[in-house]
């Protein structure tokens, strides 16, 4: 039985929302990570789609111990292993498989996992994972599937991700069986190139306002 979904709940349910973060600049990420956290930001999704992902969750962890900080677009047991070795606090998967999951077991890691259907869900629970990230939320029916899910699924929890924004986000967080919400919108392109750490500071405090 797997260990960890009851310690990624914890974080999770503590934090609401969740900057999905991919940092092209390792010079950005410390300070990226600071003005989210003085928002109120209490965990963060640093994804491994750029060459420097690795060392800018390793700088953020060591910096900013303040925040629980995720690894996300975790696809092998090598990226479990290596999230793992670069500090991060639990790691993110947009589908999963049981490979992943032995290596998240073996590496003494917690997951959430990602899943898009009910059968899905029944699947990975039955390894004792209880909180998976919903993805591609908006794709696979948004609200009304996971409202839909409720019912029969019971003491399951989501944190949905994928096409989430600061206009859908409050009918996402009303749900009974979502416990926090992913997204990327918290940081522009523009905010980030221009380095205005004061400006996304105010767009994380207004997020973790809603």
């Amino acid at each position: 039985m797997y260990p960890g979904s009851r310690q990624v709940r914890d974080w999770c349910n503590g934090a609401k929302v969740i900057p999905v973060l991919t940092i092209e600049n390792i010079e950005h990420a410390v300070p990226l990570a600071r003005a989210l956290a003085a928002g109120g930001v209490k965990v963060i999704e640093i994804t491994l789609r750029t060459e420097c992902a690795l060392a800018a969750l390793e700088k953020v962890s060591e910096a900013v111990p303040e925040l629980c900080v995720a690894v996300g677009t975790v696809r092998t047991q090598g990226d479990v292993y290596r999230a793992k070795k670069h500090k991060a606090h639990f790691a993110i998967s947009p589908g999963t498989t049981l490979q992943l999951l032995d290596a998240a077991f073996d590496a003494v890691l917690p997951i959430m996992p990602g899943v898009a259907t009910a059968s899905e869900v029944m699947q990975w629970s039955e390894y004792g994972v209880d909180t998976f990230k919903f993805f591609p939320a908006e794709q696979m029916g948004g609200v009304a599937t996971l409202k839909a899910f409720h019912p029969p699924l019971p003491g399951v929890c989501f944190c949905p991700t994928g096409g989430v924004n600061e206009s859908n986000a409050r009918a996402y967080l009303d749900l009974p069986n979502v416990i926090g919400i992913g997204g990327s919108w918290l940081v522009s392109a523009e905010q980030l190139a221009g380095e205005d750490w004061d400006g996304i500071t105010k767009s994380a405090a207004r997020a973790m306002a809603l």
